[in-house]
């Protein structure tokens, strides 16, 4: 990015901030400061003034690349492929992580690692330098990698993991490809209220990701969508409380998302904490089905932001649609928006009063590869 484009991109974040929301401080987060000068006006409601100001976010991030990523440069031809087999006389290795340890301390060639079919019960990490991995399997039914570890898990030196730690498969350097291959943690769905059980499938931590025909299967905490640019196209994801999560920015095209609550649960946790992040998740021509009654979302972060374009839902949806986190704070810094959804669960008319119903001005930002850059690093790998 120019040094240009990036000065401008700051002065149009600096002239949203001239006028910020007048708020109680947030338990959680950054806390905005009180409104001066041109604020809310006696004539203007708090929401009136949001929507406002969110308007001009809109227009700002639909007609620029986002300020705090570069320009992505990918490298998709492979220059090594190594082959993963149970049996040892089929491949090069017998485990997924003894082939990424193969590779130099620092990658920088797009390697392919073909994962044949079985269930590979193993921990697996990609450390920082190692980018540009392409980890394809035989069919998400047919392979699998699996753990069991939550949060409560003691790690090596004998405290708890957390829930950082606890991913099955944990993504962290750039350029990361992973194609027809199932991500599992095998803990069980925990007790309403049970302290301790996230257990997460994959953590992504890093800059441009891309999940093609994957599936990602657990319960509390399945998908950790970290940080970076995130692509999931035609995925299976399935879980039951805040199972997709993270604060990335990230796009989900044609996936299936399947809640397995036994009572209630949250399909998002959006953990964006400030309005100078540049981060949310975009369901276009998704799926929501399942059991128990399931939120859309709940305000982890108090600028938390997820759209659901073109999703079909079931009736599971809890009519309200989204919960504030116990911050009634937050319903004036959250964007939770909907457009032209369909099924039983997408009717509008029961949501809370700080959701959306999205014109098409304000839809146009969320509904395609735009939306995570991704004509510059995408368009050449399906």
């Amino acid at each position: 990015m120019s040094n240009l484009h990036y000065i401008f991109s700051v002065l149009v974040l600096l002239l949203l901030l001239q006028n910020p929301i007048s708020t109680q401080s947030h338990t959680k987060g950054i806390r905005p400061g009180r409104s001066e000068g041109n604020g809310v006006t006696t004539n203007m409601t708090r929401v009136q003034f949001s929507e406002q100001q969110f308007m001009k976010w809109v227009k700002f991030v639909g007609g620029l690349k986002h300020t705090v990523f570069g320009t992505a440069k990918n490298k998709l031809f492979p220059s090594l492929t190594l082959q993963v087999s149970k049996n040892p006389s089929k491949g090069d290795f017998s485990s997924i992580q003894a082939a990424i340890d193969s590779l130099p301390f620092i990658n920088l060639v797009r390697v392919v690692i073909k994962v044949h079919a079985g269930v590979y019960t193993e921990k697996v990490n990609i450390p920082p330098l190692k980018s540009f991995i392409t980890i394809q399997g035989s069919g998400a039914d047919k392979t699998i990698v699996q753990w069991g570890d939550t949060a409560q898990t003691p790690g090596p030196r004998g405290q708890p993991l957390g829930t950082y730690g606890s991913a099955t498969f944990a993504v962290n350097s750039p350029y990361f490809i992973a194609k027809n291959i199932t991500f599992k943690n095998t803990t069980p769905v925990p007790a309403p209220g049970a302290v301790g059980k996230q257990a997460v499938a994959l953590r992504i931590s890093a800059d441009t990701a891309v999940f093609q025909g994957c599936k990602f299967l657990g319960a509390q905490d399945t998908l950790y969508d970290h940080l970076g640019r995130h692509y999931y196209k035609d995925c299976y994801i399935e879980g039951s409380v805040d199972f997709i999560f993270g604060n990335a920015l990230s796009l989900f095209e044609g996936c299936h998302v399947h809640a397995i609550a036994q009572n209630t649960g949250a399909l998002t946790a959006q953990g964006r904490g400030s309005l100078l992040e540049d981060t949310g998740f975009s369901f276009v021509h998704c799926k929501v089905t399942g059991s128990g009654a399931l939120y859309l979302g709940r305000a982890w972060g108090p600028f938390s932001r997820v759209v659901f374009a073109y999703t079909y839902m079931d009736n599971i949806i809890i009519p309200k649609g989204w919960y504030n986190w116990g911050d009634p704070n937050r319903e004036m810094t959250v964007f939770y928006g909907q457009y032209k959804c369909t099924g039983p669960g997408a009717k509008f008319a029961g949501r809370v009063s700080w959701s959306r119903e999205l014109t098409d001005e304000e839809a146009k930002p969320f509904i395609s590869i735009n939306y995570i850059d991704g004509s510059e690093w995408i368009r050449d790998i399906f």
